[in-house]
């Protein structure tokens, strides 16, 4: 009976261990959504050039240009991380909210502040490296009157990422001729 009560915490912990497996990790845990390729089409564009580092230099001009505030910058990773804070108050839902309250529903929460991201990242591309690709998204994370999140998104305009595209290839043109 001692020789069973010695080994019982071993017996505990090699349950505990078995316990904690799970039978793996799901199938469409690690399958892309049907729209990330149209997105990842959307949001990269190829440059003939192997300067990484003047790229970065004229992505990070546009997006200044652009109102951004550099949050992050890696050069040697290719990454450029910018926001820039808006307001997001929307006529209708301050009326709105009079009403509410003017019926006396209390004072409701309106949207306020905005935060718009820019993830930029560069890399490398073909067989000799004499392209390279970048890649931007742009996020909006809205905050209301209480200081809560009412709004977090990824924004897939492809007007968005046209505009700042073709003003990036005139930046980089701009750049490499000095002008």
């Amino acid at each position: 009976m001692r020789r069973i009560a010695r080994h019982i915490p071993l017996y505990v912990v090699f349950a505990v261990m078995l316990a904690g497996c799970e039978p793996g990790i799901p199938k469409e845990a690690l399958q892309l959504s049907p729209e990330s390729l149209q997105d990842r089409q959307l949001q990269t564009r190829r440059f003939e050039t192997r300067d990484e580092a003047k790229l970065l230099s004229a992505s990070a001009l546009l997006l200044q240009d652009l109102g951004f505030t550099l949050d992050e910058s890696e050069t040697e990773l290719g990454l450029i991380v910018g926001s820039k804070d808006r307001s997001a108050v929307n006529a209708g839902q301050v009326i709105f909210a009079i009403i509410i309250a003017g019926l006396g529903g209390g004072a409701m929460p309106i949207d306020e502040t905005q935060k718009m991201r820019a993830s930029l990242v560069t890399r490398p591309i073909g067989d000799t490296g004499d392209s390279t690709a970048v890649r931007i998204t742009f996020q909006r994370i809205v905050r209301n009157s209480h200081g809560q999140v009412t709004t977090a998104e990824r924004m897939n305009d492809p007007k968005i990422y046209q505009e700042f595209f073709s003003k990036l290839s005139k930046s980089i043109f701009l750049e490499a001729h000095e002008i």
